[in-house]
This record gives structure tokens, sequence and C-alpha cells, in this order.
């Protein structure tokens, strides 16, 4: 079977068993801090094990694409290394909510192994949970006497808290599981030592393929146990070790869920994969495996950048440049090659690939472009770094791990890879300070400390009525005690409220809730795990009593203004730039808006004030708000509404209308009742965010007036200054041209002085066994001119070596140049040589072999420079 077949047979398989088949999460997670991104399958469906909402069937089944970079899940570091960890893998999962259980899960669970996808039973085992002293819990017993009916007792084994007891987290829905496993060595092997001694110990052919979790408890927060209402069944199946396993093969790259990826690699560097641990086979392993973490990460939204997640896909798109350049000579953007090949993948499963091809290229290319450009330069310096310390101590220090961070774009992984491959190490405690340093925090960010909720009523959902009214009757529903950056808050959850919770780019209202004259303030709502949560700084006195919630009506609606703008501002970029713009980033407030979206050049002036013209003609049309509620998302669609990538939407979906030819777009978010309550929209920046992604930033309404009048008022000022002359435009342009034609008067100046120096610095070139020597100290007007003069010297004169200690402008500076026939005949190295004279001027640099230069701090050592670099010259030519 090929995988696409695979897949399905599964998804068919659960759906004859009346599953309802849903599609994949996004893999960047939204509206849940507790996690970056979908690390498992049953993250999408968290708020139904926490009872927080209902799901749309009791049986669902799919496939979820998964990353684990990060965290406990850190696997990044093995990728390519072995046969089986991968950052991105998908997880195939079949669901029970509180319907059938251990019975059900573990008699399909062998029914579709054996039977649908035929694998041997002889080589399979189980495992079930053991018990546990701590938890005074037994040894799962029902599970146990279930695979008894199933396979012999000695491919039961009994697993460990730690192997066979899952848990969400520190607290929540938790229970015991069993794990199949699956023994994929020749014969000849299991004869010797029998799969059951080699369950669970790493080893690359004897692998779990599927783990059965059977949810029974509620883990509280002071460590106990309870039982949950109801029990649930949750089950994850790695896709590619399935794959492995289904068509006999070795490795999961050896499955046609990677060798399309790495004949692609493989056939464009000229290098063939052989399926062993050389360096290329390595490189061809990890750049297939990072491609798809890259894609489809990019493809729901994260981009990479230099904070949060956006730092892990960038981590993740380097080290695959990284291993391109050195192990398959790829000297030019490569990976954002291969997107055909994976979309066409992935087309009847994950479309969302496909849709966005050219964007997620587009982005991929400019990311390499980017570390390209520095990549050699680092890998040069890093070379020199690991030669001065594979002498000494063997370990390179963290402040330089950081400078290669900090001017070469190398993250920690990356400088700690290269060094393990030339057996050394990296000092990663120091490393973290220099960052801690970088980022000005003199605190760490206290550890958030969640208490147990605290449930005063049981309801079904939270009512949202903040669409409607701005105030409400209600009462708590359940509330709890958290520490955020040392501080003890209080999250509240209210059976109705009309407090919008952030999301969708919206932030979340406040105001406060009243009872009995006594009011507490509301200084945050934010959605978690599809609850709405109120931030308090303390609880009411009686929180049994009936509250008035009120909201704060200026600040909502000022932020409506600025999102109802979003969605015009939008719908203006696809008029003036073309379809292809999406909205990537949202922050509406009430003071500006922020938006961002996929396009790949700067807009022109002409562009801007094109958009900013039909935005502020749309306001002044005064279009009335047409707002759907629960309208099914088929015929959203066909209505033409605007949809996010990377947002889960469900089965019905609001959709926000302003002229049926003009925007329409799936949202939940507050807006304004008629375009004309915006007033006006002012754009005052645009410009790039990252690869492919540019950002508009507006203000509207009172604020865009106050902008105009300032920015009116410094026109007045700058006039006055100018003598109030008839044309502001040509004065000033008069003003910049005069200062132009002083700058090239001044060099003009150095120009000539910078010749003079030259003449009298070539009568002190001495001679010594044909070798041009120029050791000496001078002034220059600024450092252009010491390249300069010292090039000239490079191409005039054959067999020089040159070393000049400059004082430019009271800053000291050295530049060494060694003739290219004598940087191997005589083993010097220009780089290497600076480097050693800059500790005479307490500073460091580098450079090529046949130039480099430094700079310095103490310029009262550029007289020690002359020295040392005699003494050096004179050892490498007696």
């Amino acid at each position: 079977m090929n995988s696409k077949l695979i897949r399905q047979k599964f998804l068919q398989f659960f759906k004859n068993k009346q599953h309802e088949i849903v599609p994949s999460a996004p893999m960047v997670l939204q509206n849940d801090p507790t996690l970056m991104f979908t690390n498992a399958g049953m993250n999408q469906f968290k708020d139904y094990f926490l009872g927080d909402s209902d799901p749309s069937s009791p049986r669902i089944a799919d496939t979820q694409k998964c990353l684990r970079v990060s965290g406990k899940h850190n696997d990044l570091e093995e990728v390519g290394m072995d046969t089986y960890h991968h950052t991105m893998f998908e997880m195939l999962g079949n669901w029970s909510f509180g319907d059938y259980f251990k019975k059900e899960a573990i008699e399909w669970a062998w029914e579709l192994l054996t039977k649908e996808f035929d694998l041997p039973k002889e080589r399979l085992y189980a495992s079930v949970f053991g018990g546990d002293q701590e938890d005074k819990m037994p040894l799962d017993q029902e599970a146990y006497d279930l695979w008894k009916q199933i396979i012999p007792e000695d491919r039961i084994l009994e697993g460990n808290k730690k192997d066979n007891f899952w848990e969400m987290g520190d607290t929540g829905p938790c229970g015991p599981c069993s794990e199949i496993h699956i023994d994929l060595r020749p014969q000849e092997e299991i004869d010797k030592v029998p799969g059951r001694d080699l369950v669970n110990m790493d080893h690359p052919q004897v692998v779990e393929v599927w783990n059965l979790v059977f949810m029974q408890f509620n883990r509280k927060a002071d460590g106990s146990l309870e039982k949950l209402p109801a029990q649930h069944v949750d089950t994850g199946m790695g896709f590619e070790r399935l794959c492995m396993a289904i068509q006999n093969k070795q490795s999961n790259y050896d499955t046609d869920v990677f060798t399309p990826l790495i004949d692609f690699v493989s056939k464009l560097s000229g290098v063939n994969y052989e399926g062993k641990d050389s360096k290329t086979d390595i490189a061809l392993r990890v750049i297939s495996d990072h491609i798809r973490a890259i894609s489809f990460a990019i493809a729901d939204g994260q981009l990479p950048s230099n904070n949060k997640a956006g730092y892990v896909i960038r981590r993740i798109l380097r080290r695959a440049v990284r291993y391109g350049y050195t192990f398959l000579n790829f000297r030019e953007p490569f990976l954002n090659k291969i997107l055909p090949t994976l979309a066409e993948q992935f087309d009847d499963v994950f479309p969302e690939l496909i849709a966005q091809q050219d964007f997620v290229a587009k982005v991929i290319k400019e990311e390499e472009t980017s570390f390209l450009r520095t990549l050699e330069k680092g890998l040069t310096k890093l070379d020199g770094i690991m030669t001065d310390v594979k002498s000494t101590s063997k370990t390179i220090d963290g402040k330089t791990a950081f400078e290669l961070y900090d001017t070469y774009g190398f993250p920690f992984d990356l400088t700690s890879l290269i060094a393990r491959e030339n057996g050394l190490t990296v000092n990663e405690e120091a490393f973290n300070k220099e960052m801690v340093v970088q980022k000005n925090r003199s605190k760490k960010d206290a550890e958030t400390a969640t208490g147990d909720w605290v449930e005063l009523m049981s309801i079904d959902q939270v009512l949202f009525l903040g669409y409607d009214s701005l105030t409400s009757t209600s009462k708590i529903a359940k509330y709890r005690a958290i520490e955020e950056k040392g501080k003890k808050l209080y999250q509240i959850v209210l059976d109705q409220t009309p407090f919008y919770a952030e999301s969708g780019g919206q932030v979340g209202d406040i105001g406060y809730i009243e009872s009995d004259g006594k009011k507490t303030s509301i200084i945050n709502t934010k959605k978690e795990n599809n609850l709405i949560i109120h931030f308090t700084s303390e609880l009411p006195t009686d929180i049994e009593a009936e509250f008035s919630c009120i909201v704060n009506a200026s600040k909502r609606k000022l932020t409506e203004n600025n999102h109802s703008a979003t969605h015009l501002l939008h719908a203006a970029l696809r008029d003036v730039l073309g379809d292809h713009v999406q909205q990537k980033g949202s922050l509406v407030n009430d003071k500006a808006l922020r938006f961002d979206f996929s396009h790949f050049s700067k807009m022109t002036d002409e562009e801007i004030a094109k958009v900013e013209k039909i935005v502020n003609s749309k306001i002044r049309e005064n279009i009335k708000l047409n707002e759907q509620r629960n309208v099914p998302i088929e015929d959203a669609k066909k209505q033409g509404a605007m949809a996010l990538f990377g947002e889960k939407y469900g089965d019905f979906v609001r959709v926000i209308t302003f002229d049926k030819n003009y925007s329409v777009e799936l949202c939940g978010g507050t807006h304004v009742q008629a375009t004309g309550q915006i007033g006006s929209l002012k754009i005052i920046s645009e410009g790039s965010v990252a690869a492919g992604v540019r950002r508009i930033e507006a203000i509207t309404a009172d604020k865009a007036e106050e902008y105009n009048n300032v920015q009116e008022g410094v026109l007045k000022q700058v006039s006055e200054i100018l003598n109030n002359p008839k044309d502001v435009v040509k004065a000033i342009e008069s003003l910049v041209n005069e200062r132009a034609e002083l700058a090239k008067a001044i060099e003009s100046v150095n120009a000539d002085k910078t010749k003079e120096q030259k003449v009298t610095l070539a009568k002190n070139i001495e001679e010594y066994n044909s070798y041009k020597i120029l050791v000496s100290e001078a002034s220059f007007p600024d450092a252009e001119s010491l390249k300069k003069i010292s090039f000239e010297f490079k191409n005039e004169i054959e067999n020089l070596i040159m070393v000049l200690a400059a004082n430019i402008s009271g800053k000291p500076q050295i530049s060494v140049v060694v003739s290219e026939n004598l940087v191997s005949t005589l083993d010097l190295h220009a780089g290497k040589m600076v480097k050693e004279l800059a500790k005479e001027i307490k500073g460091g640099g580098g450079g090529q072999p046949f130039f480099a230069t430094a700079g310095g701090k103490d310029i009262s050592g550029l007289s020690q420079v002359i020295v040392k670099a005699k003494e050096l010259i004179k050892s490498v030519t007696n």
C-alpha cells in the first residue's frame, strides 16, 4: 500500500465504525497559551476532555499535523541522525467522548492492524499500565484481560507510569494507556533476542506504532487524582512509522512518505541516497524532514522570525540550509524548489499547501537568501574559533556562540551541532546569560502557578452577548487563582457575558462587574480552550451573587472602528495590489490598527494613497453592516467569504459583510453598525515584517484627525525655520544639494590626503628574501581610505606582506594584506594574523586569507601592533 491508501483505509475503517471524520487543526495554535504548536492529535479536542464544550459527535477520527521541536518533546537534534525522529509528523487518531471505552478501542486497533493492514500478529506486542504506588493505582487489569483474549500473555508487557500513563500536563484529564509495538527486525535477530526485551528501549526496528489512552481521571493541582464523570478514548498512531511497518521498510525515510522528497533533493544536488549514516545521507534526511515542517507551519500562518514560534521555524529552516550548504554543496536557495513535490503529496488531505504554494515558496526563498548571505562568513568564523579551542578547552564559550547568533544568524543548536561534528562542546549556560543581557531582562518572568477551578454551577457553554449588548446580568460559573509574573490574579468564567475575549487580532474588553454596589474591575478578557476568561486582581466579596456586567463602551467603540477598518483595508489592498493579498495577522485596539498581508514588494506612495482613498470613500458611503450568524460554512464560501489560512473553522460561521460586492469575511469580532462611524482612516506606515509579508499601521476617527493636525503643525514649524519660503519643498531640496556638494568636497580632500599617504608609505617598503614587506603606523581620515589604499598596494605589488596600524580620527584599526600566492607557500592567513594583532588594541576582527581588518578600543597599542607584526612576519619569512 502506498501512504495515501494507508491514510485513506484508516479513516474509512473508523468511518465504518460510525466516527465523524474531521479535518486536521492548524499546526500553529490559536487561543491556547499552554502550547506553541500542535504537538499531539488530542490538542484540538482538549476543551472536550475538559468539559468546556461539546463535540459534534461522540466518535471522531482524523489525521493531525503535529510539530515537536520545543519543550519536553524536543527531537530536533535527533532528526536525520536516525531513521525515525521527525519534526513534523502526522498523528492518526480515533476518539471517543463518553461513548465506547477500552474493549472497543483495543479490539478495533487489533482488527485494523492485523486484518486491514495485514501486519504479522506474531510480531506485535501490547503494553498496559502496571500500576503506581505513589498514585495508589493498581495494574490496569481490565486492559490486561482484554489483551489476553487476543494475544499470548508473553506478548503483554506491564509498563511504568512514564511509559503507560498519559497526562495532558501537570493538571487535567489523564489515564492509563496501552501501547502497541511492532518488531520489524530480520528473523535471525528475533531468534537471538525476543522483541519483548527491546520494547521501549529505543531500538529503531522495535517501535511503538499506536498508543491507546484511556481517559479516566483528572489530575488536580495538589497532585491527587479524581475520577472523571465520563470515560474517554484518545488514540494516536504515528503515520510515518505505520507506513514503515506496512511497507516492510527498515526506516521511515525509505517509505513513500519521504522518498519523493529525497529523490528530488538527491537529483538536484547530484548526490545519491544510500540510506546509511554518511554525512550526505544525513543531510538528505534532514532536508526532506525539515521542508515539511517549514512549509506547513508557514501555510498555517506562522512566518519565520526571531521570536517564539517564528524563531522555532527559522531554526529548522537554517538547520536545513546549513546541511545543504556543507554536505550537498548548495550555494543558492534550494529548499523552495521542493515545494511542488511536497504540495502534490498532500493535495488530498492538507490542501492548504497547494492553495498557498507560491506564497510559501517565496517566503522560504527569501529566508534562504538572507541566511546564505551570512552563512559562509559565519562558518569561516566558526572554523577559526574551533581551531583555537581544539588545542585548549575543547569548549566554545557562550559569548562567542552568542556573537555567532547575533552577527551571523546561527541559532545556538546549529553552533552546537557543528561543534559536536568536530568533537567540541558549547557552553550553553553562558550563551543563555548573554541572551538575557541582550534582552535587558533584569528579572525572569515568574512561573505561572495555577490552582484548580472552583465550580459554582454547571453550564454547557458560556453564552456570549457582546454582539448585541454591552451589559448583562450574570453569575459566576467557576473561578480560580493564578500567579502571573509574581502577581496574584483571578480568572472568572461567567454563565453569560458581554465581554469580548481577545481573538482574531481584536483585544479583549475591559470594564467591571457589580453586585450590591461593589465593583470588581475586569482588567482583560481572553479565550482559552474555548472558554471566555475574565481577569481580575481580586474576587468579589460574594462570589455567588448575581452581577451586573458593564463593558467599557468607549474602548469597545474605538476598537470596533479599527476592526471594521481592517476589513475595508483588506478589500482595498486586494483591489490595488491583486488577489494574492491574504491577511497574515492583525492587531486592533482602541488606539490603532495593524494589518499584515502577503505581498512581495514595498508599496509605492501611489499605491498607499490609492488604498487610503478607496477605504475613505467606503467610509463616506456609510455602508451598513450585514452580520450573519450561524451560517453553514459551505454557504459562507459560496458567498465568497474570505477565510484565513491557519484558522480552524467550525461547521457554522459568522459572516461580516460591508457591501456584498466589496468586503465579505468570516469573522468573530465586533464591528461598527455602519462604516460612517469610523470617521476616516490614515495609513501612517508600511513596511516589511517578514519574508513576503508587509505590514500597514493605520489610525481612524479622532486619532486620524489628531495625526493630521500634528503633521500640519510640523510643516508650519519647518516653514518658519526656513524663513517661510514660497516653496518649502524646493527650499529643502536646495539645502540637501548644498550638503551633498560639501560632502563631495570633503571626499576630494580625503582622496588627496590618501594619495600623499600612499607615496609616503611606499618609501617604507622593505625587500627581504624576495618578499616585499610594509609594516607601518599611519593616520587616515576614514576606514574607507584605509581599505582603498590596502587594495591598491595588494593589486600593484607582488609578494607583498603588509600591516598598517591606523589612527582613524582617534580610533585604532589594523589592516593586513598578504599576496594570494604567499597564502599557501608561507602558510600565512591575514584573518588569523589580524586576530592576533588585535589583542594589542583590545579589539577583534577577521577576514579572508589575503585581506583582513580589525578594530579596537586602545589606540595606545598601535605601536605594539608594529612590534608584534614584525615578529610574526619574520617568523614565517626566514
